[in-house]
């Protein structure tokens, strides 16, 4: 006589785990991993099609990289409301949908800031770089340098899709692959930090904030938060709990790609460090930033029309967008666009001390706090938001001079400023793995000296 076998809902369970276990997905991702799937499915797809315009088997063979699992995802493009649709193994299915000016976000019910925006048109010019987009300062030795380097890249799989060198006031070689070319706004991740930064220095030379102070926030002004400073957020040594690690379960995961609001759920993060005194980098302090420069200027409107007028117009950017948050806050972590040729005005604004197009953004002091070593107890090689080649024991890279320091963000974008030699370098693409930065860049700089 057989036995009857009972099962439970929590032995279902067990079992259910089990073979999940074996088939190594963890019961970790099988609770988080569709929402945070289905989340980063739609807003870099979304982004690539409205955005960037890319090929969309491009677009797709760049989101797989981040995990195979992703080739389970299920996607809808949906043309006539300009907005992508996915889920994974029909779970979690999310919307991510563009607006003109302000990129992709997912969509989240309640929350209508972004459509509720009055958005600029942005116009071009034809007058010269960094101004306008004319450029006829091409130096052909150096162009061939560059265009030699991008088709070994790509014979590489290292997928550099802009290469681009400034020296002194003008581009003198610029080089694309991979279906790009000098109007492709490329994704630059983290190098939106560093633009943040800026958009705080400028708000410093108007008197706006002070970094020594608190940001204000109300969240924070009855326990031991109250004691970071603004300067501490922009070094990365305010203290906060942050996970950067980019699982599902993760601090970063879930900020980007399951919460409407970025600034919000970083606000609830708990201080685990002494304010100044250790070094951890992460993403949610850099989204704090964007919303202290939200605050500071009165909200959604204020904050989009302030940084179309006193940043936009003034660097001369012509292929470029900011994207925003559910919330309506600039996604200052991960979320600007921009051609090789606008990422370079970032770097020649810092090199210049400050100034572009006759116009004074932010101060010298500033650039030079903001390429100055933190005071942590781990890791010094990092400023205002941007990485510094020295400051610690070693340099980062030992070819390059030691005065180098640059924006980076993931896939190995990079816009490299090097003071010594009057030079940016900005390079664009997606690399899953190691860029040879310090070879291919100190070539560069070598040939610059022939």
């Amino acid at each position: 006589m057989r036995k009857l076998i009972l099962v439970t809902p929590i032995l279902l369970i067990v079992v259910i785990l089990s073979l999940a276990s074996l088939a190594g997905i963890t019961p970790t991702f099988i609770v988080y991993g569709p929402g945070v799937g289905s989340g980063i499915g739609t807003k870099l797809l979304c982004s690539a099609e409205y955005v960037m315009g890319q090929d969309r088997e491009q677009a797709f063979t760049d989101l797989v990289q981040y995990s195979p699992i992703l080739n389970e995802l299920s996607i809808e493009y949906e043309p006539a409301t300009q907005s992508v649709s996915a889920s994974l193994f029909g779970l979690a299915s999310k919307r991510a949908s563009f607006v003109p000016g302000l990129g992709c976000a997912v969509d989240y019910a309640d929350y209508a800031a972004r459509e509720e925006l009055l958005v600029q048109e942005s116009g071009r010019s034809a007058t010269a770089w960094p101004a306008g987009s004319g450029v006829n300062t091409i130096d052909s030795r150096l162009q061939m340098l560059l265009d030699e380097m991008v088709t070994r890249d790509n014979e590489q799989g290292l997928n550099t899709r802009a290469l681009l060198l400034v020296r002194g006031q003008q581009i003198v070689a610029e080089s694309y692959g991979q279906g790009t070319d000098v109007d492709s706004p490329l994704l630059g991740w983290s190098m939106a930090k560093s633009l943040m930064s800026i958009m705080l220095g400028n708000l410093e030379l108007r008197g706006l904030l002070d970094f020594s102070s608190s940001p204000g926030f109300a969240q924070w002004q009855n326990d031991e938060r109250a004691e970071i400073r603004i300067q501490d957020m922009l070094t990365m040594t305010d203290g906060l709990e942050f996970s950067e690690e980019y699982n599902p379960g993760d601090d970063a995961t879930a900020m980007l790609f399951t919460e409407p609001s970025m600034s919000d759920f970083v606000l609830q993060q708990a201080l685990v460090n002494p304010p100044g005194e250790f070094f951890n980098y992460s993403s949610g302090t850099a989204n704090l930033l964007s919303r202290l420069h939200h605050d500071t200027l009165g909200g959604s409107q204020a904050a989009y029309d302030d940084f179309m007028a006193e940043i936009y117009a003034p660097m001369g950017f012509q292929n470029a967008v900011f994207e925003v948050d559910a919330s309506g806050v600039f996604a200052g972590s991960s979320y600007f666009y921009a051609s090789a040729r606008d990422w370079a005005r970032l770097g020649l604004l810092m090199l210049n001390g400050g100034e572009i197009n006759e116009q004074r953004l932010v101060s010298t002091d500033w650039v030079s706090r903001a390429s100055t070593p933190n005071q942590s107890s781990n890791d010094r090689a990092y400023g205002y938001q941007f990485w510094l080649n020295s400051g610690n024991a070693n340099l980062r890279f030992p070819d390059i001079p030691a005065d180098a320091y640059y924006a980076n963000g993931n896939r190995q974008q990079l816009v490299m400023i090097i003071p010594s030699q009057e030079v940016v370098i900005v390079r664009l693409g997606w690399t899953g793995g190691r860029y040879p930065v310090n070879e291919n860049f100190a070539q560069i700089l070598q040939e610059l000296t022939q």
